[in-house]
């Protein structure tokens, strides 16, 4: 899912020309799924998943709807469109993290080092928040914000989301 996002959210920059606000925002969110797979291996040793048991993983078609749509937003989405929704989508991305983190510590144990992926989306981050926040107030100046479209893309993610916890849950 990271390297899917960091592609689309590089293409949301690329797509935002004359947008600067929305293009900086998805440079961030590209940026930040750097630093969010460089969290991922201590995560990784925590759950003894090695080598053989990552190279043997079967996606999970509902876990995969989530970056399906992400990449689908990249090609056709308004860039401004897609900020408010994926921002919209963040926030209960990152009381999820939180929970998880949290959770992960009290019954498994685990460390900060390997709790640090759902930490990092956890904790507040003002300059993305800003950033956004300079992206939908220039796409209601110019125009370019379409906030009906912006909702059925937020419900969409949201729902996407969901099923990629259901699909988790579903895991014998």
């Amino acid at each position: 899912m990271i390297p899917a996002d960091r592609r689309a959210f590089l293409h949301l920059a690329q797509r935002a020309d004359g947008e600067q606000a929305a293009a900086g925002f998805f440079t961030m969110l590209a940026e930040g799924e750097e630093l969010a797979a460089e969290r991922l291996g201590a995560f990784m040793v925590a759950c003894e998943v090695d080598q053989r048991r990552m190279q043997a993983y079967e996606p999970l078609p509902g876990c995969q709807a989530y970056p399906a749509y992400i990449s689908w937003l990249a090609l056709n989405a308004a860039p401004t469109d897609a900020v408010l929704a994926i921002t919209a989508n963040f926030a209960t991305w990152g009381t999820y993290c939180a929970r998880i983190a949290q959770g992960l510590r009290a019954h498994y144990g685990f460390t900060d080092e390997a709790c640090a992926f759902f930490d990092f989306f956890a904790e507040p981050a003002p300059a993305l928040d800003e950033q956004a926040e300079a992206a939908v107030r220039a796409g209601l100046d110019t125009g370019r914000l379409d906030t009906g479209s912006a909702y059925t893309y937020g419900r969409l993610l949201q729902a996407y989301e969901a099923m990629f916890w259901s699909a988790l849950g579903e895991i014998p």
